[in-house]
């Protein structure tokens, strides 16, 4: 009997190890752990607001895609802490605390990621932090998969990371190990979603941001060059296709 009793707290103790590997987010439990990110003092290049998509920030990004969207968490140095989900609006917008945002449609991440010469699908964040010279603290930063409700890839150690370029738009670090090809915990369909949570925030606005393999410069200026660089030659020649042919009646 003992070792029945025994055996039955080991597989007990087992099943409570495993499900403490599900995170829950926005009130939501997403499963497994993820592919670990890792986090590095290196500097991406380029100045985020003016030629990198952002998903989470702090202010308002003036050079944004228009047909990207991402979080604005509206801090202007008087928000402590971050859990904020990134949301797909256009122009910006703010789901709120631990609030799911719209998520981004894999294959629209898929597309820009090869239109801005990154057909691999692996990608960096880079962060832009700034602070008073106090250090702020990353705690974690997942992608996941929405649909699936699995962890696909994170950043779960908690790390001070002091301001590298203080300032606006200077990023100072970069998280690397993100794969959104599919296969494995992500599948055609798929919606996609970015959540960031840091601590002891006392300036202000942070920011995370896209470092694909090829950093591009603005990619969406006036009409149809901009949307066929967004979306990927073929993505692209798709949209002008269909709208030529509902132009001309062929397509409802």
């Amino acid at each position: 009997m003992k070792r029945v009793l025994l055996a039955t707290a080991a597989l007990l103790a087992l099943a409570t190890t495993q499900a403490s590997a599900d995170v829950i987010l926005g009130g939501q439990t997403f499963t497994g752990d993820g592919t670990p990110l890792t986090l590095t003092a290196v500097v991406p290049s380029g100045n985020q607001p003016q030629n990198i998509q952002c998903v989470i920030c702090g202010a308002n990004q003036p050079q944004q895609s228009a047909t990207f969207g991402y979080t604005d968490f509206q801090n202007q140095g008087s928000q402590t802490n971050l859990a904020d989900f990134s949301t797909n609006v256009s122009g910006g917008g703010n789901p709120g605390n631990n609030t799911i945002g719209i998520p981004y449609a894999g294959t629209f991440l898929r597309n820009y990621l090869i239109s801005v010469g990154d057909p691999t699908l692996n990608f960096s964040i880079g962060i832009d932090v700034n602070d008073n010279g106090n250090a702020q603290t990353l705690n974690s930063f997942y992608l996941l998969n929405l649909t699936t409700h699995t962890v696909l890839e994170a950043f779960t150690t908690p790390t001070a990371i002091p301001a590298i370029n203080n300032g606006t738009g200077f990023p100072d670090y970069t998280l690397t190990g993100f794969d959104i090809t599919v296969g494995g915990d992500v599948h055609a369909g798929d919606n996609l979603i970015f959540f960031a949570n840091m601590s002891n925030m006392n300036d202000g606005p942070d920011s995370f941001f896209f470092t694909p393999a090829a950093v591009p410069g603005p990619i969406v200026g006036a009409g149809l060059p901009g949307i066929l660089a967004l979306f990927g030659g073929g993505g692209g020649m798709l949209w002008l296709n269909r709208f030529r042919r509902r132009r001309s009646g062929q397509l409802a």
